[in-house]
């Protein structure tokens, strides 16, 4: 746990850094905005920053923002002033805490940043099998491929395969490879010296340095651009990386896991993914089932979560009745473990009487959950359904591929890329199919067309 405390507040601070190194934390100081940007930008990092309230803390959210640092904030003040505590929280601190700081509230505050995000929860014999493969390579500094549906748990295992590791007291870095730009990944990745670019105003290190010792976190890798992968490649093999700008390689020491929720072997044959890239991350491969391939999981987590957010509102614990086990067991969670902890944070703030009950488990638009799935609109789309898939028998792969593709086209108006996107391949995938498909004389939609101008062959 590193903590970064920002402010002097007339040496209140010093205790609560004593509370927070009593409680197994590590401490830097910094006086002021800048110099807590610049701690960061060095590759100290932080999991938390303890901030005065008397500092500008908007002004440090979009400084943070604008180099891409995402830690959490804690505002804190001498006074129980509650129009400062709620201006830090709208200028984006997570938590205002009064001064001189309560040895008791310091220490949770650390707890619940140290276990955001980490809580691994299960009971199928499926996600049991995963665990125990986790658990026996965690000690090696083996790379691991972590690999399931959107929101099945892959950032939460990657933690806990770093916490029994020999890297455990070692910083766990993450960065996700789909939320940054293309033109900052690089940077991101392998930081950069000052002068580098347009608005490179000071070295920058990057997520490879600031993880050294510790592990390093790739999160969607398959989303990483192909050119950026060969470089990516060269600092795993050779433990050296190159800030961008800089004239010297720079060593490093981590451990690579890599997340992703696409097939990288498919990505390799559509020439989106290196092969060698995969061989050298994939030594190990834990592969996450979806929340609806292990039931028994199903119920362990509907109440763990029910606990964390009664605990988290300050409403009293209810048990989940038999009616409502049932709801939730029979959903197919399409959004895995993450849609079914947001369904069991509404039923806990919608529960009345003693138990959560089957009208308090909604979906996001205020819907039963059970009545949702037999509701008209549902039953005539399975009608829907039933009637294409009869349309489909007795016709090629090949004919129902070149119409789905063709459609899919004709829908997005010529829009080559959002086409791909909808159709789940390559824009090189879909490119090559409609030459070949010209190449056949058949038409197809140009690039950029209209309503009143649909089909020519592709040029």
């Amino acid at each position: 746990m590193r903590l970064l405390i920002v402010g002097t507040l007339k040496g209140q601070l010093t205790t609560a850094t004593k509370i927070a190194m009593a409680n197994g934390a590590s401490v830097t100081h910094a006086e002021a905005t800048e110099q807590a940007v610049a701690v960061l930008r060095g590759g100290k990092g932080a999991d938390l920053l303890l901030v005065d309230v008397g500092l500008d803390i908007r002004d440090l959210v979009m400084r943070l923002e604008a180099e891409h640092i995402h830690v959490p904030i804690v505002a804190c003040g001498i006074s129980n002033d509650a129009r400062a505590a709620v201006a830090a929280i709208h200028a984006g601190a997570k938590e205002y805490i009064p001064l001189p700081p309560d040895p008791e509230l310091i220490a949770a505050v650390l707890a619940a940043v140290a276990n955001d995000s980490r809580d691994l929860v299960y009971r199928d014999e499926a996600m049991g099998k995963v665990i125990k493969l986790a658990q026996q390579i965690a000690g090696s500094d083996a790379s691991v491929m972590i690999t399931g549906e959107s929101g099945t748990g892959k950032e939460v295992l990657a933690r806990y395969v770093h916490s029994r590791s020999a890297r455990a007291k070692r910083p766990f870095i993450s960065i996700n490879c789909a939320a940054i730009p293309e033109h900052l990944l690089e940077s991101e990745l392998f930081g950069h010296e000052k002068g580098a670019f347009t608005g490179a105003v000071a070295r920058r290190i990057g997520k490879f340095e600031e993880a050294t010792g510790g592990t390093l976190l790739l999160d969607e890798i398959s989303e990483m651009d192909v050119r950026l992968q060969s470089k990516l490649l060269r600092a795993i093999q050779e433990r050296v990386i190159d800030r961008v700008g800089g004239t010297k390689p720079v060593p490093v020491d981590i451990r690579i896991i890599a997340t992703s929720n696409r097939n990288l072997s498919e990505a390799v044959r559509e020439g989106t993914f290196r092969e060698d890239l995969l061989f050298r991350l994939n030594v190990v491969n834990l592969k996450i089932p979806p929340l609806r391939d292990r039931p028994a999981d199903i119920l362990e987590l509907a109440q763990h979560f029910a606990k964390k957010y009664a605990d988290a509102n300050g409403v009293p614990l209810r048990a989940i009745s038999a009616d409502a086990r049932r709801v939730l067991t029979s959903n197919r969670w399409q959004g895995n473990v993450r849609e079914l902890e947001n369904t069991i944070h509404r039923s806990v703030l919608m529960a009345q009487g003693d138990e959560i009950g089957p009208e308090a488990i909604l979906t996001p638009d205020g819907d039963r959950l059970d009545l949702a799935k037999t509701a008209p609109a549902v039953a005539h789309a399975t009608f829907a359904a039933e009637q294409v898939t009869r349309a489909l028998v007795g016709r090629t792969v090949a004919d129902v591929e070149r119409d789905l593709i063709l459609e899919t086209l004709k829908h997005c108006l010529g829009n080559r890329t959002h086409a791909a996107n909808i159709l789940g391949i390559s824009i090189r995938t879909l490119r090559n199919k409609l030459n070949e498909y010209a190449d056949g004389g058949i038409p197809i939609t140009p690039a950029g067309s209209g309503e009143h101008q649909r089909f020519m062959t592709a040029g």
